[in-house]
């Protein structure tokens, strides 16, 4: 069991990482603002999904992989940036009738889910940020390693959920002040689609 003491600024800690502007609020920001609130929380949940391939991955080692061969790291975030200029193409092609809300049964948030998982999943830098911040907080004394990197991980999941959620509410927020405004919706088109190649380039010049 970690103790409270542990915990609190533990979660402080990750409340202010999930604050901090990165690719991943950035993504979350620019889908709300396209797609309404309930889109960003479909994304916030797939990029929360690929923090629980991450947490996995630190808790068993396989981060490591990540960290030591350079090869690995690079195939990994050249497939990310490749996925980011694929949604970039994306949005710069997209009218501004195409982010009007259709009834489709979900699936465009089922989606925009995937696509939160995938950019998350592709990004070797989290895994890699996880191994370096998640351990600092377990002790072996306290018991199983792996068993408190997962708790540790779930509980930055949920700060992420209740940052990235409040986030998807208030860019839903103004995308509501701008609905029906087509000359508005193309401007936050070409906003995403730089978002995305900017976030491209990022990935594949970041280093290990």
């Amino acid at each position: 069991m970690i103790p409270i003491d542990i915990l609190i600024p533990f979660y402080l800690a990750s409340v202010l990482l999930a604050l901090s502007p990165g690719p991943d609020n950035i993504f979350v920001l620019t889908q709300s603002a396209l797609n309404g609130k309930l889109a960003g929380l479909a994304v916030t949940m797939g990029l929360c999904t690929g923090l629980i391939f991450h947490t996995l991955a630190v808790a068993f080692g396989v981060a490591v992989i990540f960290q030591t061969s350079a090869m690995a790291f690079t195939v990994l975030k050249i497939c990310g940036a490749a996925y980011l200029l694929f949604l970039a193409w994306q949005a710069f092609r997209a009218s501004a009738a195409a982010t009007e809300p259709v009834n489709n049964g979900g699936r465009n948030y089922w989606q925009l889910y995937r696509r939160g998982i995938i950019m998350n999943i592709t990004n070797p830098k989290v895994s890699i940020f996880f191994l370096a911040f998640l351990p600092q907080f377990a002790d072996p004394a306290r018991g199983s390693l792996t068993l408190q990197i997962i708790g540790l991980g779930g509980i930055f999941i949920a700060a992420t959920i209740l940052i990235f959620g409040g986030i998807s509410l208030l860019a839903g927020m103004i995308r509501q002040r701008l609905y029906g405004s087509e000359k508005a919706q193309k401007i936050l088109n070409r906003i995403a689609g730089t978002v995305f190649v900017a976030l491209a380039v990022n990935l594949v010049i970041m280093k290990r």
